[in-house]
């Protein structure tokens, strides 16, 4: 059994040279909900240096929600949001002859994604004018149905460290009891979710305090019960 193991990294949570060896793919912000240009570049510089496949993390420039709050925003306005995000990060990996291996937008912009289509369907058109990037998002979302109705790489994604509604959408953060902290109920959460969810990749937030230990603790479980983790793309 395959499976990725990705993190939210460039955010400026410090924690980017303790995870990086731990994961296969690095989603790497884009300056716009945290981060700065010497952050990514460093990000990205560890990520080369690891061998740890990279994505575009496109968020809300809404630095004091750290892009969590969403937005009413048009179709148009998304497109240039992530354009402008994507252009820059991919400037800077290809400055250090590293590329862009698909797009996972953050937060806000996900969770909207996730359910309107014409959002979805802007992040994949900026994706598509980048070399057809996959896109990562959450099963049976908007954007997996945008994504198959375009015949476009999608890449179905689950959390290691979020709890989960009927509906297969998040648990708000405002939720009481909207996390995973224990790695054993982790791993039971991500085998399901390969199981039942088609899952290609498994997240856990850098922002977290715990995010270290938490990851190393749910990597060794993994692999505990055989699985091995490789990037997707």
């Amino acid at each position: 059994m395959e499976i990725d193991l990705n993190a939210d990294l460039g955010e400026g949570a410090g924690f980017d040279a303790q995870l990086m060896p731990l994961i296969t793919s690095a989603n790497v912000c884009c300056g716009a909900h945290a981060g700065s240009p010497n952050e990514l570049w460093d990000t990205l510089q560890l990520a080369q240096k690891h061998g740890v496949v990279v994505g575009a993390h496109p968020g809300y420039a809404d630095r004091a929600n750290f892009g969590r709050v969403e937005q009413v925003v048009t179709s148009h306005d998304v497109f240039v949001l992530c354009l402008q995000q994507l252009g820059g990060l991919s400037a800077l990996a290809t400055g250090m002859g590293y590329e862009l291996s698909y797009v996972k937008p953050h937060g806000a912009l996900y969770n909207q994604a996730c359910r309107d289509a014409n959002i979805a369907d802007s992040i994949i058109e900026v994706a598509e004018g980048f070399n057809d990037l996959p896109v990562v998002g959450l099963p049976g979302s908007q954007m997996e149905e945008v994504a198959r109705g375009r015949y476009y790489p999608f890449v179905p994604e689950g959390f290691a460290d979020r709890r989960y509604r009927l509906d297969g959408s998040l648990v708000p953060r405002t939720e009481p009891d909207a996390f995973v902290h224990d790695p054993d109920e982790a791993v039971k959460q991500v085998e399901w979710l390969v199981r039942e969810k088609g899952v290609r990749t498994i997240c856990v937030h850098g922002d977290n305090p715990d995010a270290v230990a938490f990851t190393k603790a749910v990597r060794a479980a993994l692999l505990a019960r055989g699985f091995t983790l490789k990037a997707f793309a």
